[in-house]
């Protein structure tokens, strides 16, 4: 059975593990916070295509959301047909353009998808600005202040010798006839408001005579205002000062805040064994499935485990009482560093027993990959009535087909 999609289906007939499952009630719940947000600043909202791009859920984030921004021509066409006006010719959602680099061969298609362009240097934009300009298509320059807020030197647009975005003021003041806008992306799981206000004055403060030019910048993503101890109404009130003083209309382009605590990666355990301490093998891979977390050496949280419901809710692990030896969760692939984290459990995990993995959403399913021929999860959404969509499940043909 090959690329099922959008099969009904119950809690008795769900698909074997692994199987990623997606709340949309959790993501609406954001979505409901990301619109307030720019209720109160006047800011417009993007779905980073680059951290969640699982469509099946489109529907119930399109309402919250000003629509899409995107790294590729392959994400600006699926923003463009899943969430702009290729769903429907009378949508005002927006589509955002935007890649590193772009090659001759796709800019006019890239072209013919964006209500915006943005091109990552100087360079790029000199070779396709004119197509742009043919096409009417806004153009947008990535602007790099050399700081950031980024606990990471993986992620950190400002790193030594980063190629994203031009730093030059004076070489940005020289092409500012060729372009409407800037983005900027500097962020990186920042919970501060303190930490970005700062980093937006330092901003203002090197290249506010720029920004007074431009009819939009876009603060990118990377901040971390659904927290609920989050100060929501002062980062409006921070945003709308901003955008008042320069008179520009500011985008935002939330990835995780779109989906964080939406998604879950469920798996069952194959094998237990012991080696100084407890081990348990599932049937899913850290490297194929959760691949964010081993780039950041960083343990997936467990949601639940046992729940034979998909109505998954957060155990707080490390504080259960009673506890046994710690648990070293691995992965089924022959990597030796397949590990999903190390654990203190309530009881010793036992062949058959259910886990399921939180926030396996962003930056999560849009990295997964076929390692080792380890079965791909399905995609299983709980849809706002309750009701339990399977909407989308692999086979042996889609993983022969990825490799042809």
């Amino acid at each position: 059975m090959n690329a099922k999609t959008s099969l009904k289906t119950t809690k008795s007939s769900l698909p074997p593990t692994p199987y990623y499952l997606l709340d949309e009630a959790a993501i609406v719940a954001n979505m409901q916070i990301i619109a307030r947000l720019c209720e109160l600043s006047g800011a417009k909202a993007l779905l980073a295509l680059k951290c969640f791009a699982t469509w099946g859920v489109f529907d119930v984030m399109q309402p919250y959301l000003h629509g899409t921004t995107s790294s590729s021509l392959n994400e600006v066409r699926l923003g463009y047909e899943t969430f702009g006006k290729g769903k429907d010719s009378d949508n005002e959602k927006e589509t955002h353009a935007y890649s590193v680099a772009y090659s001759t061969d796709e800019i006019d298609e890239v072209l013919s998808y964006a209500d915006k362009i943005i091109f990552n240097s100087i360079s790029q934009l000199n070779v396709f600005k004119e197509q742009a300009a043919e096409k009417g298509i806004p153009v947008g320059l990535r602007l790099n202040p050399k700081t950031s807020n980024s606990s990471f030197i993986i992620a950190d647009p400002a790193r030594p010798f980063s190629r994203l975005g031009e730093h030059d003021k004076d070489k940005i003041a020289a092409v500012l006839s060729d372009i409407t806008g800037v983005m900027i992306h500097n962020n990186c799981e920042n919970d501060s408001f303190e930490a970005f206000s700062d980093s937006l004055a330092d901003i203002e403060a090197r290249f506010g005579d720029v920004l007074a030019q431009l009819e939009w910048v876009s603060l990118g993503g990377g901040i971390h205002f659904i927290a609920p101890d989050y100060p929501l109404e002062k980062l409006a009130t921070r945003l709308k000062a901003f955008s008042e003083k320069y008179e520009v209309q500011v985008y935002l382009e939330p990835g995780e805040a779109s989906i964080h605590g939406a998604g879950s990666l469920v798996t069952s355990v194959l094998d237990t064994m012991h080696n100084e301490k407890n081990l348990a093998v599932v049937d899913a891979s850290i490297e194929a499935h959760m691949l964010d977390l081993l780039i950041y050496r960083e343990s997936a949280p467990i949601a639940a485990i046992n729940k034979e419901s998909i109505n998954i809710l957060p155990v707080d692990m490390a504080k259960t009482a009673d506890v046994v030896d710690n648990t070293i969760i691995y992965g089924r692939s022959c990597l030796a560093g397949d590990i999903f984290g190390e654990y203190a459990l309530p009881n010793q995990l036992q062949v058959g027993d259910k886990i399921a993995f939180g926030n396996a959403a962003g930056y999560t399913m849009v990295k997964k990959n076929w390692f080792n021929g380890v079965n791909m999860p399905a995609i299983v959404i709980r849809r706002l009535d309750g009701s339990i969509d399977v909407q989308r499940e692999f086979d042996y043909q889609d993983y022969k087909a990825s490799l042809s």
